[in-house]
């Protein structure tokens, strides 16, 4: 089934009675020749790539819940790749590239808007590190302008520019960055595989990983034991209780990170505004919907919800950027857990059980690489070697110490330690 605008038309005008399932809801043969744990964003592309750019169709999608329930689907949809080390800045501009053919590959609506991110500065010192961080981003291919004040509140006139603790100086615009559809990049993905021969299987928990003479062999699950010759982790969140079951202990933590939406508005915010000092960004969706977050709530959890010291923090952060938001209604909130790593950046590499691979650690930019971890994974799986843009997420950096990418400037060197 493909997708068209004269096939929406003929469904709308006969009644939307020839629209099929997106995917098939398989059952779990007895082996495969890979398996995915984890049928979020990162899962499913993985699934895809391996389908689509290796040839393989023997696989398994596994889901303790239903597909996309998780991160994929409780995030704030920013996308971009205006990232500044070497190694990160490399994997994003890969993955937006991915991201901006992604809807004619899946031949699926992801809805993407390159409505522009920006980052504003708040003194000279915030301007001189935006001035260079967008030359690294140039440098890098990638596109980056910087602003100043009156750019700013030209093209940002209801920002309180004129903030006594917080004056806006300027920003950096990443024209190329914007917002896409959670949930349809989920099912785009989904149909693809599903349409590739591989088989989505939701309610089905991994409930243990089989080794044998330092080999995976398969897992073990709700809906019995699966054998496999390849097992990848995808699990976000959850990823160290997983990898626990192969013996493994990650160099991560689970936090919570909330994010909210209002009531629908009619359109007053046009593009992705970061604001730093506050731990706030906001977003516009196409329903109308103000989308915003902030920090870390700061304490481990498993828990898909948050708490409100953290939700007051975040709206006073947004009534200090943008005051006429005041009278806006939040409509809802929710949590993602969140997959910390100590240098804020992630790990996408084999382990030291052979046929057992890891991809975890996105921290703050998951849904952002959704395209570029899939694809990157894939190709270790497949290959056995790094994917160029991905060759820097080795588990080992944070033993050697070699490679650490602490994108915030924030995390320790835990070689050291």
């Amino acid at each position: 089934m493909r997708f068209s605008g004269w096939r929406v038309l003929r469904e709308g005008l006969t009644g939307n009675k020839g629209w099929g399932p997106h995917w098939r809801d398989a059952t779990p043969k007895p082996e495969y020749d890979a398996i995915i744990i984890g049928g979020g964003g990162h899962g499913l592309s993985t699934a895809y790539y391996l389908a689509k750019e290796h040839g393989m169709r023997n696989i398994a999608v596994l889901e303790k819940g239903y597909l996309g329930g998780g991160n994929v689907g409780r995030n704030t949809t920013i996308v971009r790749a205006n990232y500044f080390l070497d190694g990160n800045s490399q994997f994003y501009s890969h993955s937006l590239k991915l991201w901006e053919g992604l809807e004619q590959d899946l031949n699926y609506n992801a809805m993407l808007s390159q409505r522009g991110v920006i980052m504003l500065g708040h003194s000279d010192g915030q301007m001189d590190n935006l001035a260079r961080r967008g030359n690294s981003i140039r440098g890098q291919g990638d596109d980056a302008e910087l602003l100043g004040k009156a750019e700013i509140r030209a093209l940002l006139p209801y920002l309180n520019a004129d903030n006594t603790r917080f004056p806006v100086y300027g920003g950096l615009l990443h024209r190329r960055g914007g917002t896409a559809r959670h949930d349809a990049v989920a099912w785009g993905y989904a149909r693809g595989a599903s349409d590739r021969g591989v088989d989505l299987i939701q309610q089905c928990e991994v409930t243990g990983i089989d080794i044998e003479n330092g080999r995976v062999t398969g897992v073990q699950t709700t809906r019995g034991a699966i054998k496999a010759k390849k097992v990848g982790i995808v699990t976000a969140g959850r990823s160290g209780q997983v990898a626990a079951m192969a013996g493994m202990r990650l160099p991560i933590e689970s936090h919570v990170l909330q994010a909210f939406v209002s009531e629908g508005l009619k359109p007053c915010i046009d593009h992705v505004i970061s604001f730093g000092m506050g731990h706030f960004y906001i977003s516009q969706s196409d329903k109308g919907g103000l989308v915003f977050g902030g920090d870390l709530d700061f304490y481990a959890s498993y828990a898909a919800r948050g708490n409100l010291p953290m939700a007051e923090h975040v709206m006073e952060a947004g009534m200090t950027l943008i005051p006429m938001i005041g009278k806006a209604r939040v409509l809802r909130s929710w949590g993602g857990i969140m997959d910390m790593t100590p240098d804020g950046s992630p790990i996408i590499d084999k382990t030291g059980t052979e046929g057992l691979f890891i991809n975890c650690g996105w921290c703050y930019g998951g849904f952002k690489a959704v395209p570029g971890s899939g694809y990157s994974f894939a190709h270790l799986m497949a290959t056995g070697q790094h994917h160029a843009p991905a060759a820097n997420y080795r588990l080992d950096r944070f033993r050697t110490g070699v490679n650490l990418m602490d994108e915030e400037g924030t995390g320790a060197q835990h070689n050291l330690h």
